[in-house]
C-alpha cells in the first residue's frame, strides 16, 4: 500500500544537511558520446553554465546534441553536502539539485540558443518537481558563470513567463543564481541515455516556445 504525504519538499539548512566527504567522485576521463574531456580545466574561450531541468539523465541529452556545445556532464550543485552520492541526494538532505554542466563555445552557439533549449524542454512552473519526479533535487534552475549569462537568463525568464501565461500556465519557479560548486555524479550517470537508449526520461516540455 502506498502512503502519500501532503508535505512539500523543502531544502534543508546547512545544519540539517548530510556531512558528505572530502573524497571526490571517480568519473570517466572522456565524454561517452563525443570523446571530449569530461572535466577541466577547459580552454579559455569556452564558457560554462549549469542547468537544473529535473532528472539529469534526459536533461543532459538535450544539451550534448546542440551544435557548439563542447562537453556536458551531470552532477550535484546548489546544496551543502560536499561530494555527495546519488543516494544521499535522493534523501533530500543535501540541498543539492541534479544539474547538467554545459561547456560551450560562444563563437559557435549563442547563449540564448542554449536557454531556448532549456526553457522548452521542461515545465519550469512545477516547483520542487518535474513530471513524476518529486523532490528538491528536481527543481528548475540556471546557475550562471558570468554577468552576461545572468542577464540573458533573467530576460529569457521574463519573456517565457509571458508566453506561459498566455498559454494558461502558472508562475515560473526557476532559480537563477551564480554558479555554485558542482560535484560530478557517479560514472554510470554520465551520458546515461547514450549508454542506455531505452532508459528512463521523465522530461516533458509545455509545448510553449521561446523566441528571443
Amino acid at each position: 500500500m502506498l502512503f502519500f504525504s501532503d508535505k512539500k519538499p523543502e531544502i534543508p539548512t546547512a545544519a540539517e544537511a548530510l556531512p558528505g566527504r572530502d573524497t571526490t567522485m571517480l568519473i570517466p576521463k572522456h565524454h561517452y558520446v563525443n570523446g571530449a574531456p569530461l572535466s577541466g580545466p577547459f580552454a579559455n574561450e569556452l564558457e560554462k553554465v549549469l542547468f537544473g531541468v529535473g532528472c539529469f539523465w534526459g536533461a543532459e541529452r538535450i544539451f550534448w546534441k546542440l551544435p557548439g556545445v563542447y562537453v556536458t556532464a551531470v552532477g550535484y550543485a546548489g546544496g551543502y553536502t560536499p561530494n555527495p552520492t546519488y543516494e544521499e541526494v535522493c534523501t533530500g538532505k543535501t540541498g543539492h539539485n541534479e544539474v547538467v554542466l554545459v561547456v560551450y563555445d560562444p563563437a559557435q552557439i549563442k547563449f540564448n540558443a542554449i536557454l531556448k533549449a532549456f526553457w522548452e524542454s521542461h515545465d519550469p512552473t512545477q516547483g520542487m518537481s518535474q513530471g513524476n519526479d518529486v523532490g528538491t533535487q528536481y527543481r528548475s534552475g540556471v546557475y550562471c558563470s558570468t554577468i552576461e549569462q545572468h542577464e540573458a537568463a533573467e530576460t529569457s525568464r521574463r519573456v517565457f513567463q509571458k508566453n506561459l501565461k498566455t498559454a494558461g500556465f502558472g508562475t515560473i519557479t526557476t532559480e537563477i543564481l551564480n554558479a555554485p560548486t558542482v560535484y560530478y555524479a557517479e560514472d554510470y550517470h554520465q551520458q546515461y541515455l547514450a549508454k542506455n537508449p531505452n532508459g528512463y526520461c521523465g522530461l516533458g516540455g509545455t509545448g510553449v516556445t521561446l523566441s528571443i
